[in-house]
């Protein structure tokens, strides 16, 4: 589908008049500054590397920086590059985790820190597997939306690491982004590679609660949920623009999505995970016909 490699020489310094949009984390470092170029786009994470992305999508040419380890591009590519390079091919791309259940496809979103991650490990750990970290492919088929599987690794800080696994992780070598560990699959970390059908969309809370709860969400606030955690390249083309949000306008007409909040305690965590199967099971269907 994308054609990932390694360009031979840097791709072309941009002008700074170029420059449409910049990611930045809440306490103001610049993570990615995006570039409008002749070709199509570039993406520079500064002090890592750069990525051109063709008009299409269809292609990705990686240039990084000296000294950056070719682990550490490839999983800069999976988690932040690809599901932007898939927006452009039209496709579904959401900012959130999934598991595996007897229900079905279980969905989690939120801003960063919500807890997406711990709660995909936890349910992977108990016995359902995960499908996905942080980027939430999906395929709409007869029977509904299905999630695509991702790459068989979860990020985790350190204190959620040691508390879910301690020191018997599998853990795949340091990437030089992040502090986060990243946890393989394996068989304690259970990683499905099939796709499953989307059953419930669960969008995280503060945590500032004791106790775990769920509200159904209206059309409107699953549009504007689902816009605020979507892979989107091109945020300033109208037609692309307006095939997504047609896309989530949709999707958020089925009865598939909840706020979902629950005390942050690794103690609760076998709780939390019952309330939710129970509920995805008891909450009708997923509204496909």
């Amino acid at each position: 589908m994308i054609d990932f490699q390694q360009a031979e020489v840097p791709p072309p310094e941009p002008p700074e008049s170029a420059c449409f949009h910049e990611w930045v984390f809440p306490d103001g470092t610049l993570w990615t500054r995006f570039y409008r170029t002749a070709s199509g786009y570039l993406l520079r994470f500064p002090e890592l590397a750069d990525f051109a992305v063709a008009e299409d999508g269809r292609v990705v040419s990686a240039s990084p920086l000296p000294g950056i380890s070719t682990g550490t591009i490839r999983h800069l590519y999976l988690n932040q590059v690809l599901p932007l390079a898939l927006s452009r091919l039209g496709k579904r791309v959401f900012h959130a985790s999934a598991v595996e259940t007897p229900a079905g496809a279980l969905a989690f979103l939120g801003e960063s820190g919500r807890g997406k991650s711990t709660l995909a490990a936890s349910f992977a750990l108990a016995g359902h597997r995960f499908l996905t970290d942080d980027a939430l492919l999906l395929e709409p088929g007869a029977e509904g939306y299905a999630v695509q599987p991702s790459h068989p690794s979860i990020r985790l800080w350190d204190d959620s690491k040691d508390e879910l696994v301690g020191d018997d992780a599998d853990l795949a070598p340091v990437v030089q982004y992040t502090a986060k560990a990243r946890l393989l699959s394996g068989d304690a970390l259970a990683f499905c590679p099939e796709p499953r059908i989307l059953r419930r969309m669960y969008f995280l809370g503060t945590g500032e609660t004791d106790q775990v709860s769920f509200a159904p969400m209206t059309p409107g606030d699953a549009v504007m949920g689902l816009v605020s955690n979507s892979f989107l390249l091109d945020i300033e083309g109208r037609e692309s623009l307006a095939a997504h949000f047609s896309q989530v306008a949709e999707m958020a007409n089925l009865p598939i999505f909840f706020r979902l909040d629950y005390p942050r305690s690794y103690a609760a965590l076998p709780a939390v995970r019952r309330a939710i199967l129970e509920h995805a099971e008891i909450q009708g269907d997923n509204g496909w016909n």
